[in-house]
């Protein structure tokens, strides 16, 4: 234990402090991150003095994808004690959670530097060493205006169909329904699609994304039903079960995906090619929007980028960034619903036309509009308030939501990002809904998953609530970087 100088604490405030630690490790090692959460600040607002309450409270952050608060309770640590390791490793954590490698290395070097001979530490500070060269080679050689993209560097036709190849088979390169269930049987037995095929897709889906706007205007005849699916994170025999409860996409059955299609769960290039496939096939009632996850430095991390680099070529994985940069930000449905993955702004007064002037072909950027709908989350207070993430945007909330509804002349938002609880969440008077289709979460969240129908008529939203299914032996994260193997609690 390390004590400032500043607060003397009881010996029995130091061992209730201890207990409810000891407590906060075990919801911790059984998943249930909030909860751990909220027993290490209670330990820390009994005893503020201990560099291992922070340590342990930045690893829940890291868990819950609160990245700010994880990074500045791990440098908290470290303030407290220069000794502690665990400190180093959380840090370095956040900030390759956030894409800030460099920083990252320095805490990796500073482990490195503490323990010599630590082999996982060494090697942890080589694998970042050799993201930030690389990333930096990268910026060193590019040339916006005249780099030749990967779309256009890839020799389609030269890519021969093996005879012994069965699988499903694009009719005259186009996607057609049979190609389509044929695909969705091979990925359930765990079958594989041809990379030409593959490749094909990724082409002209590419294409098809680049005729579209950032803001994208959905039509919903009054009868007709529509579904809002939020984040699927790679959890491909979950995504089958929403089809199976709400039938597959058709030009009757029309579908938003909101944004996080890919990464942690270990099934995400299924994921994404079913869905890529159904919108090239239903281009005008099936719908995707860009999450926080379709970006470099995320699949780089949570698995995306190693699971396409072992299933097909980094070449690919270069193409699907591509393609990922083309997404739409937002979709607003019958003009009074916005859908977007993360949430509203930083500044007041911001309205559909200034949405549908972003330039989205690129990365996401720390700041600015692009990266608030993508990243930003609602809160329950009043005013606004620094993300937790620790991304350059701010968090909405409810006078924010009402403002923004107001100016736009809307009913209410739709939005994802979060994993709820509850399945989803209705804050902000109904004006904010939160919906999240990943169930049980990284196999270990234990949440149940949710889509939203609504009719064109009402517009009113109806929540359907759905248990995890079983999948094949496959953990999830199974292909992250191993840079994320970080040590847990103390």
């Amino acid at each position: 234990m390390s004590i400032s100088s500043n607060s003397i604490i009881s010996e029995a405030d130091a061992k209730r402090a201890e207990s409810v630690k000891e407590e906060a490790n075990v919801y911790f090692k059984k998943g249930d991150f909030n909860k751990a959460i909220e027993l290490y600040s209670a330990a820390i607002e009994v005893n503020p003095n201990v560099a291992v309450y922070y340590g342990n409270r930045s690893i829940a952050y890291l868990k819950t994808e609160c990245y700010g608060y994880a990074l500045s309770d791990a440098t908290k640590a470290i303030d407290i004690d220069k000794n502690y390791i665990k400190g180093y490793y959380r840090r370095a954590a956040a900030h390759m959670c956030l894409g800030k490698f460099k920083q990252a290395l320095r805490d990796f070097e500073a482990v490195v530097k503490a323990r010599p001979q630590d082999t996982d530490a060494r090697l942890k500070f080589q694998e970042c060493r050799k993201i930030v060269k690389k990333l930096a080679f990268e910026k060193a050689i590019a040339v916006d205006d005249t780099k030749k993209s990967i779309a256009d560097s890839i020799d389609f036709e030269s890519m021969a169909i093996e005879d012994e190849y069965n699988g499903p088979a694009l009719e005259d390169g186009k996607v057609t329904l049979k190609f389509m269930t044929d695909l969705l049987e091979t990925y359930k037995n765990q079958g594989k699609l041809h990379r030409k095929y593959a490749y094909k897709i990724l082409l002209d889906v590419k294409q098809l994304f680049m005729s579209l706007p950032s803001l994208v205007e959905v039509v919903i005849g009054d009868n007709d039903k529509f579904t809002v699916c939020g984040d699927i994170h790679g959890q491909f025999y979950d995504l089958m079960n929403i089809f199976d409860l709400n039938g597959l996409p058709s030009e009757t059955n029309p579908y938003l995906f909101n944004g996080d299609f890919v990464d942690r769960g270990s099934f995400s290039v299924e994921c994404i090619f079913v869905l890529f496939g159904f919108k090239l096939l239903y281009p005008d009632t099936f719908y995707m929007a860009r999450g926080n996850h379709e970006s470099q430095t995320m699949n780089q991390m949570y698995g995306f980028e190693g699971e396409v680099k072992a299933k097909y070529t980094s070449q690919m994985a270069e193409l699907f960034t591509e393609v990922y940069n083309w997404l739409p930000l937002t979709h607003c449905l019958n003009n009074r619903v916005l859908v977007m993955h993360g949430g509203l702004f930083s500044k007041d007064g911001v309205t559909l036309d200034d949405l549908r002037k972003i330039d989205r072909n690129r990365q996401p950027p720390e700041e600015g509009l692009m990266c608030e709908l993508l990243w930003s989350d609602p809160q329950p207070t009043y005013g606004r308030a620094t993300s937790k993430r620790g991304v350059g945007c701010s968090v909405s909330v409810p006078d924010v939501t009402s403002n923004f509804l107001k100016t736009n002349k809307l009913d209410y938002i739709i939005r994802s990002h979060e994993v709820q609880e509850r399945w989803y969440e209705v804050a902000h008077d109904g004006k904010c809904i939160t919906v999240f289709s990943a169930p049980n979460y990284c196999d270990s969240m234990g949440n149940k998953g949710a889509f939203i129908t609504l009719k064109g008529k009402d517009m009113k939203p109806q929540f359907t609530t759905f248990e995890a299914v079983p999948h094949p032996n496959v953990k999830p994260m199974a292909y992250a970087n191993a840079l994320l193997n970080l040590p847990f609690l103390m």
